[in-house]
């Protein structure tokens, strides 16, 4: 495929005319014409629909505009590095980060960032589905304890474990009762099984209250309206200062934080000073250093 023409291309795609692209580039309407031809026959495809008076891209030509606008970004930023002889971080970075992290630590995070490097425009967006990296245009993705996925690869950044806390007023059931429980999601009768200093222990919940969000969680959990399963990093000031009570870790209940790019495409400098923050924001990926962002 000839790149100067699939610029040339995104250039008329970007402005939304031949005449516009030529305006804004200084290059030739006629020459901006002839390479968008040129392309499409090379590809055998239509990707403008070409009107009296407008110019409109077709299902292809959106497509292909759109996966193709941030790989030649990326392909002029690396030969402006190579030419300069050092890559510099710059451009735009978009990240998807779930919601609980983002609450708690990103702001913070994405701040200092921003002061380090700051001819890199952070934009970070909070969702917990998986997105599509690709369709959607991210640069970088944090997910907790992703699916394997081969178009994926990245690195574990942080750990943190599900625990079973309460306030000390709220003592742990016998066997064969049920504690009230704030949970999150689904409100049914359920049954948590915990790994102890005695050893493991099954109880039973029976929820009274059921919000969205895990922090609507902790500020009920304080009040000692009920038990709840919680991140401990969520929690560890409150377990510090004998505000709740740790009732027991859930079995097998592990949580890894995952950032996350294509593999098929260059890693670029901004990407790269990204997780290379994370990992001195978090050097030991323990729940503790996640702690000392959330407040009391």
């Amino acid at each position: 495929m000839d790149l100067v023409a699939l610029a040339d291309f995104n250039l008329v795609a970007r402005h939304g005319g031949f005449g516009k692209a030529s305006r804004a580039s200084g290059r030739p309407k006629a020459t901006l014409s002839r390479r968008v031809t040129e392309l499409e026959a090379a590809l055998q495809l239509r990707l403008f629909e070409r009107g009296a008076r407008n110019l409109k891209l077709t299902e292809e030509g959106r497509a292909l505009h759109e996966r193709t606008t941030a790989l030649l970004t990326e392909l002029d930023e690396t030969a402006a590095a190579i030419a300069s002889g050092a890559e510099k971080p710059r451009g735009r970075l978009r990240i998807s980060a779930p919601l609980l992290f983002s609450q708690t630590a990103m702001g913070r995070i994405a701040a200092g960032f921003a002061l380090k490097y700051p001819d890199v425009r952070l934009e970070v967006t909070t969702e917990d589905r998986a997105v599509d990296m690709i369709e959607e245009g991210y640069d970088l993705v944090i997910r907790v304890n992703p699916d394997p996925d081969e178009s994926l690869v990245g690195r574990a950044f942080l750990h943190d474990r599900l625990v079973v806390v309460a306030s000390p007023d709220l003592p742990r059931p016998a066997a064969d009762l049920l504690a009230p429980g704030v949970v999150r999601g689904a409100g049914d009768r359920q049954t948590w099984n915990l790994v102890t200093s005695e050893g493991s222990v099954t109880i039973g919940i029976e929820p009274i209250l059921a919000l969205s969000s895990l922090i609507m969680v902790r500020d009920a959990v304080r009040t000692g309206v009920g038990a709840a399963r919680m991140p401990i990093s969520l929690v560890s000031h409150d377990l510090a200062d004998g505000t709740l009570l740790h009732w027991g870790d859930i079995e097998g209940s592990e949580v890894a934080l995952w950032a996350l790019y294509p593999s098929k495409r260059l890693l670029s400098a901004r990407v790269s000073a990204f997780l290379d923050f994370l990992k001195q924001a978090f050097p030991n990926g323990t729940p503790d250093e996640l702690a000392a962002y959330i407040g009391r």
